[in-house]
C-alpha cells in the first residue's frame, strides 16, 4: 500500500481541530474558536492564505516572520525537490558539507565587513544559546545584560534573557547572572557594563514585542560602551534579519558594528527550519581553539543539506525579486499612511516600525463617551481593545495579524516582503474601516467589547 500526504491530508481535513483537542495543545484551539479564528485552510501561495471555501486572507503574521519570502515560493520548491532527488551525502558528520559552506559564505558577504565565521543550528532560540555560551567563553566572564521587555527564545538560556512576564512564570530558577536593563536607555546600560564582568548585551535591533525603534544613538552608543568595557555587542536579528525592516539587517539603518548577529526565521524560507550565529573570527577562534575543541558546540541537525538548500534558495529568493526594496517601499508607504488618519480618529495614537516591520499604537480618547468605553475595557484587561481591531480585521476584511506583545494596546503587523498595490490598498482602507468602526460606541464593535471583557473578568474570577 502505498503512502501520500495529499490522501491522509483530505481524508482528514475536517479532524484538526478535534485531533488538536485530543493530543496537542488545547488551550490553542479553545482561543481560536473564541475569538473566530477557527478557520480550515486548504491552501496558502505568497501573501495569501485560502480557506476552505475559497476564500482569500491576507496574512500579515508570516508565520511569525518565517514566511518573508511568501508562502510555498517556487524557487524554494524547486531547490528543496532538487536537493531530495540528488541523493547527497547529509550529516556525515565526520565530515564537512559543501552547501554549509556556501550558505555560510552568501550570508556573511551580507554583514558587516568585521563578521567572518558562520555557526549553524536549527532555530532561532538555539543562536542565543550559542551566542551566550561563545560570549562566556570568549571573554571568560558570565554574566549578560538584555532589555526589558526584550524577546530572544524560550530555551532556558534564552528564556532568562526575555523580558515578558508570562513567557518566564513557573519556569525558574532561570540562568543566573543575566541582567535586564531598560531598552533605549544608555545610562542605564553604562551602569550595568561599567563593572568590566559582562560577557556580552544582547539586543534586539527594534524590539519586536511592541515594535520600540531605538533613538538613532542609541546602537552607536552601545557599540562604543561595549567595546568600552570589553563586552562583546550581540545583535538579536531572528526577526529583523533579512530584509524585515527595509535593510537586508536592521542594524545597518545605524551603521553598527556588532560582534555577532543572530539569524532564523526568514532564513528558512518558511520550509526547512535553520538558524545562525555569524560572528567575529576572534570568537570562533577562540571557543574552537584546539582539535579537540572541533565538536565542543554544535547541533545534530544543523547542517543538513535540506536546511542549507532553504536558505541558499531564500536568499536568492531577497536578492533576485528585490525584497529589502519592496520591504522599505510599502511598509513605509504603509506607516505614513495610517499615521494621516490620526487627527480624525481619537483612539489613534500612531504607527511606526521601519521596513514590513509595523506597529500601530491606541491610546484613551479625550471626549468622555469613548474614554468611558476605553476605561471599561482596561479595567476587564489591559490591552483588550486590540481584540476589538483584530477580530473585525480577520473576520470582516480577512486580514489576518496579532497583538504586539502582552498586556499593550498595540496591534503588530509582520508580512511577506511581497506585498503588493493591492494589499497596500487591502490593509490601510480595512484599518481604516475598523478603526472607524470604534469611534460608534452603539455600533456592533462595542458589543463585541461588551463581549470581550466579559470573558477577561470571567477568567480573572
Amino acid at each position: 500500500m502505498s503512502f501520500s500526504i495529499a490522501e491522509l491530508f483530505n481524508q482528514h481535513f475536517a479532524e484538526k481541530f478535534d485531533l488538536h483537542e485530543r493530543y496537542l495543545n488545547n488551550q490553542m484551539v479553545r482561543v481560536l474558536r473564541t475569538i473566530g479564528y477557527d478557520r480550515n485552510y486548504k491552501k496558502a501561495l505568497g501573501q495569501y492564505l485560502y480557506d476552505e471555501d475559497g476564500n482569500e486572507y491576507l496574512d500579515l503574521l508570516s508565520g511569525f516572520g518565517v514566511f518573508a519570502m511568501g508562502r510555498n515560493h517556487p524557487t524554494i520548491i524547486k531547490a528543496l525537490q532538487e536537493t531530495l532527488t540528488l541523493e547527497l551525502p547529509s550529516l556525515v558528520q565526520m565530515d564537512v558539507s559543501l552547501l554549509s559552506g556556501l550558505l555560510a559564505k552568501e550570508i556573511l558577504a551580507t554583514c558587516p565587513d568585521n563578521l567572518e565565521k558562520m555557526f549553524f543550528c536549527n532555530s532561532g532560540t538555539e543562536a542565543v544559546e550559542a551566542a551566550i555560551k561563545f560570549a562566556r567563553y570568549t571573554t571568560k566572564r558570565s554574566r549578560i545584560v538584555h532589555c526589558d521587555h526584550g524577546y530572544h527564545g524560550l530555551t532556558m538560556g534564552s528564556l532568562s534573557l526575555t523580558g515578558e512576564h508570562i513567557f518566564r512564570e513557573g519556569f525558574g530558577p532561570l540562568l543566573p547572572e543575566c541582567i535586564s536593563v531598560p531598552f533605549n536607555d544608555l545610562a542605564a546600560l553604562e551602569q550595568a557594563l561599567s563593572n568590566e564582568d559582562v560577557a556580552a548585551f544582547i539586543v534586539e535591533p527594534i524590539q519586536g514585542k511592541g515594535v520600540n525603534v531605538p533613538d538613532d544613538n542609541y546602537l552607536p552608543e552601545v557599540e562604543r560602551l561595549c567595546k568600552k568595557y570589553g563586552t562583546l555587542f550581540v545583535a538579536d536579528e531572528i526577526q529583523t534579519g533579512i530584509g524585515r525592516t527595509g535593510k537586508f539587517w536592521a542594524i545597518e539603518h545605524w551603521g553598527v558594528k556588532p560582534d555577532m548577529i543572530l539569524m532564523a526565521k526568514a532564513l528558512s524560507g518558511g520550509f526547512v527550519p535553520v538558524g545562525g550565529v555569524a560572528m567575529t573570527a576572534h570568537i570562533m577562534d577562540t571557543v574552537f581553539n584546539r582539535m579537540d575543541r572541533a565538536v565542543v558546540h554544535g547541533s545534530t541537525f544543523s547542517k543538513n543539506n535540506m536546511a542549507m538548500a532553504a536558505g541558499l534558495s531564500a536568499l536568492h529568493v531577497v536578492h533576485e525579486e528585490k525584497l529589502v526594496e519592496n520591504s522599505a517601499k510599502v511598509g513605509e508607504d504603509i506607516i505614513a499612511t495610517i499615521n494621516a488618519m490620526a487627527p480624525k480618529y481619537e483612539f489613534l495614537k500612531e504607527a511606526r516600525g521601519k521596513g514590513s516591520m509595523i506597529a500601530i499604537e491606541f491610546h484613551a480618547p479625550k471626549s468622555l463617551g469613548l474614554k468611558a468605553a476605553w476605561a471599561m475595557l482596561e479595567a476587564a484587561n489591559k490591552g483588550l481593545f486590540c481584540q476589538m481591531i483584530l477580530i473585525p480585521l480577520f473576520k470582516e476584511h480577512r486580514v489576518l495579524a496579532q497583538v504586539a506583545g502582552h498586556g499593550m494596546n498595540v496591534v503588530k503587523f509582520l508580512p511577506p516582503l511581497t506585498l503588493t498595490q493591492k494589499d497596500r490598498d487591502w490593509i490601510v482602507n480595512s484599518v481604516e474601516k475598523t478603526i472607524a468602526d470604534t469611534h460608534n460606541v452603539t455600533g456592533s464593535i462595542w458589543t463585541l467589547g461588551k463581549n470581550l471583557a466579559g470573558h477577561a473578568l470571567k477568567n480573572k474570577k
